[in-house]
């Protein structure tokens, strides 16, 4: 069965395995969340759950968001995020998804925010090689270089990779490994890095690599 959960970055720190060997991980606060709505295939066209995670005062949400929790009498929730699950009919409108969700040794997909870096040149943003060092290479040595525009097409075509903005945008990091699960304190801890800064939220699910 299919699992989902929305979660807070702590950060990261070091686990101990059962053969004394280090295991980076990222510590994640998971819950507990509130079933806020179901997409049915016959209302909507397709089957969903709509997660709400980390309460919020009433002042800080539009009132579409405040009618949509509201009436059916849910705790006015911040982060509200859709999973798409393969049998959902285990969950109702109500009822809290906690950490213990996921067990030790599950695989998931994270996904979340990427840290915004700002503007960034084409070396640092797709990783080009700069020019020569030498005589006669300057003062061009980060510089992307010649277009290459001709007369067909006479244009820079679209996709061309040049300077810009790099960063917050989002990204899935697949098949992390679930290490310990502390279901009082609501916290996961995932095997490797997940994207965003700390204190940022991220969303995960079941693996969709079959391993």
């Amino acid at each position: 069965m299919q699992k989902a959960i929305i979660g807070r970055k702590v950060g990261m720190t070091q686990l101990f395995d059962e053969n004394g060997k280090v295991v980076p991980v990222t510590v994640i606060e998971a819950g507990p969340c509130v079933v806020t709505q179901k997409k049915t295939v016959e209302k909507e066209g397709y089957a969903a759950v709509q997660l709400g995670f980390e309460d919020v005062p009433e002042r800080k949400l539009t009132k579409p968001e405040v009618g949509n929790l509201s009436k059916n009498s849910l705790p006015l929730k911040k982060h509200l995020k859709e999973f798409r699950l393969d049998d959902d009919s285990a969950l109702n409108v109500g009822d809290v998804i906690k950490a213990d969700v996921f067990s030790e040794g599950d695989r998931v997909d994270v996904t979340g925010i990427s840290k915004g870096k700002g503007f960034a040149g084409v070396i640092k943003r797709f990783n080009a090689r700069r020019g020569a060092m030498a005589h006669g290479g300057g003062p061009v040595h980060r510089q992307p270089g010649s277009m290459g525009a001709n007369t067909t097409p006479a244009r820079i075509l679209k996709g061309k990779k040049m300077p810009g903005h790099l960063g917050a945008e989002q990204v899935t990091v697949q098949n992390l490994t679930v290490v310990k699960v502390d279901a009082e304190r609501n916290v996961i801890a995932v095997r490797g890095a997940v994207p965003g800064p700390k204190g940022g939220i991220v969303f995960l699910k079941n693996t969709v690599k079959n391993v």
